[in-house]
């Protein structure tokens, strides 16, 4: 097969260039291999090109790193982030990089992804316009829905929105609330990577339960899965796993101390697992939980990408009641609770029957299959 290539712009970071300490999110990078991997299934080499800079007081070259025999991913020099003089000139500095590279590598009508963010503020929509290539805008949240932002950010915002020639977007909300003017997209929710059963338990014989995520106070999961321990019998233990600033962590660590002084189930802090090591371990629970805030700005548009990784390690769902679950492909395939109280979420944890016969690899693979295709339609069209 010969293969095509694309750039596709997002912040990303390899994991054996870990001593750089690049900004990068894991949930985006995960979403960014998976769609990688459907590329190239599809015909497509891909070259990610990250404007991820240093967290460190250290400066870097820049480099090319070989993901894989099909994946590429370019970083640029990143210079110290130390005081404020050093942070504004290495904003400074890595923004031009990557205008630079927009319009001098970027060849006229050719089309690249871009994972939608606000630390690329105005540079694709200005570099567009420029040079005029298409662009496919993948938007996973919008981004004001979750952090403060200022007037002039948040229209910023919704004008690159609207200079997308196509979209990849993460629910039929925000297909209805961004592309008003009906241009071509797809759907994905997450990634539909199928993990087989390593056959792994914890042979206690207990029920296990997971939140694995943010612990990011805003959001509101980690703690409520914890609390919800409480209303619990002695035969559950609920695991805390996920990542967080120094203090979010000393913070759940300290609520789950706390709960297991007044219930009869277990709760533990299982720190942060990552690759084969967090997939063999929600592979010994059976019920995941996500257990965000419902009243929350974003959840009108933003799909729980954790619920999918439930599902791929076949684990059975409790979730909060929101739209953009309800209409979604999997949205009668999870069990639902409607008030965020920790008696509400322990309530729909035990309604679960886990003698029942269940198979949600089997739907996570189907929706792989249908993605390959639709993605393949949207680079066509």
């Amino acid at each position: 097969m010969k293969y095509k290539l694309i750039k596709y712009i997002g912040y990303y970071d390899a994991i054996e260039n870990f001593k750089e300490k690049r900004n990068s999110c894991l949930a985006a990078t995960n979403k960014m291999d998976y769609i990688c991997k459907v590329l190239n299934k599809n015909g497509y080499k891909v070259l990610i090109v990250s404007p991820s800079r240093t967290t460190t007081k250290n400066f870097y070259k820049g480099k090319i790193i070989k993901i894989s025999n099909y994946i590429e991913l370019k970083l640029f020099p990143t210079f110290p982030w130390g005081n404020k003089i050093q942070k504004a000139f290495s904003l400074l500095v890595g923004d031009f990089m990557l205008f630079w590279y927009l319009i001098t590598k970027i060849k006229r009508s050719e089309t690249i992804l871009v994972y939608h963010s606000l630390g690329l503020r105005s540079i694709i929509r200005i570099a567009k316009r420029l040079k005029g290539f298409k662009v496919i805008l993948e938007v996973e949240e919008i981004y004001q829905d979750v952090v403060s932002c200022s007037k002039r950010i948040k229209k910023n915002e919704y004008k690159t929105f609207a200079i997308a020639d196509k979209y990849i977007f993460s629910t039929e909300l925000l297909n209805e609330k961004i592309n008003i003017a009906n241009k071509p997209y797809t759907i994905i929710y997450g990634t539909y990577q199928v993990e087989e059963d390593r056959k792994v338990r914890f042979n206690d014989d207990k029920i296990h339960v997971v939140y694995a995520g943010t612990f990011d106070p805003r959001k509101g999961g980690a703690i409520a899965a914890a609390a919800a321990a409480e209303y619990l019998p002695k035969n559950y233990h609920v695991h805390i796993i996920g990542f967080g600033s120094k203090e979010e962590v000393e913070n759940i660590q300290k609520v789950v101390e706390e709960i297991n002084k007044k219930t009869e189930a277990t709760v533990t802090y299982d720190g942060l697992l990552k690759g084969e090591e967090y997939i063999q371990f929600l592979q010994k629970c059976d019920i995941g939980l996500s257990t965000q805030i419902p009243d929350a700005a974003y959840n009108e548009t933003s799909f729980p990408s954790k619920i999918l990784s439930y599902m791929a390690n076949g684990l059975r769902v409790v979730t909060v009641r929101i739209k953009a679950i309800e209409l979604s492909a999997i949205g009668n395939k999870v069990y639902y609770y409607d008030e965020q109280t920790p008696k509400a979420i322990a309530e729909a944890i035990m309604s679960i029957d886990l003698n029942e016969p269940y198979n949600s690899r089997q739907l996570i693979k189907k929706l792989d299959e249908e993605f390959t295709k639709d993605i393949n339609k949207l680079l066509r069209c």
